[in-house]
């Protein structure tokens, strides 16, 4: 049902290492001739995090030692998950040249971002890493959920890569559409708040899909283990996901190579 779209994914994985190395290219090719490189995201965050922690602390009367290390997990997974969603409609775009005279399998490009984005991410943990010596969380079990929450939210993020790729190809509208709407979502996700502070109003939070993929990375670090619904709808997402973008490439990838 799904032939060559199971084939080019399978493609695509053994082509994970040249996936990366281009991503780690593309990030020394931006800071080249930049004295910290890379180190600059790593303040950004930073300020970030700070800014917004010493003001929101105040805003919504919240205890820093708590609201902080939230503040900061969330904001490191919401720029992964932004930066990857705001880049993907042009990942076809962006390499129209290689699609049109190379075979190279079409997952390659949406996995390239992902793995550019998870470069980022790795240099922005570390300011997680400082955050949670300040403020250390209690440590247990909970924490080794870290890793299968965080392979959920790049499992979800590779298939919308994928199927934003190609529809951003199709039609050129959606990256301003894109970008129109991701200022709304950071705060309609729970980024600077939790899910839990709505009280009754809670469920609205639920009903926005990044909700679900902040709460699998943030409870864990702070030694929470999620609730049993949070992974389903998470593992929801990526079984369904999956299967419309490997028919949406099963039904498509002939017209790629034109529309870009």
């Amino acid at each position: 049902m799904f032939s060559y779209a199971i084939s080019d994914l399978r493609r695509t994985l053994a082509m994970l290492p040249v996936a990366f190395y281009f991503a780690r290219s593309d990030l020394k090719a931006r800071y080249q001739r930049s004295v910290l490189g890379p180190l600059w995201l790593v303040f950004g965050t930073a300020i970030g995090v700070t800014g917004l922690g010493l003001l929101w602390s105040v805003l919504l009367h919240s205890n820093r030692a708590q609201f902080i290390p939230s503040l900061t997990v969330g904001l490191v997974v919401w720029q992964f998950i932004s930066g990857t969603v705001t880049e993907s409609s042009r990942t076809f775009i962006n390499n129209w040249l290689l699609i049109r005279n190379l075979s190279i399998p079409f997952g390659f490009y949406p996995t390239q971002l992902i793995m550019r984005q998870l470069v980022n991410f790795a240099h922005n943990a570390l300011v997680i890493l400082v955050v949670l010596l300040i403020y250390p969380p209690p440590l247990g079990l909970a924490q080794l959920l870290v890793l299968p929450g965080l392979l959920l939210v790049v499992g979800n993020l590779w298939w919308v890569a994928l199927v934003l790729g190609m529809m951003g190809a199709r039609f050129r509208d959606l990256e301003p559409l894109i970008g129109a709407f991701m200022p709304l979502l950071f705060f309609l996700s729970p980024v600077i708040y939790r899910p839990d502070q709505l009280g009754i109003k809670s469920v609205l939070a639920w009903v926005n899909p990044f909700s679900y993929l902040i709460t699998v990375v943030r409870d864990p670090v702070q030694g929470v283990v999620p609730a049993a619904f949070v992974y389903a709808g998470a593992l929801g997402m990526l079984a369904g996901g999956w299967l419309f973008a490997l028919w949406l490439l099963q039904g498509r990838h002939k017209r790629i190579a034109f529309w870009v």
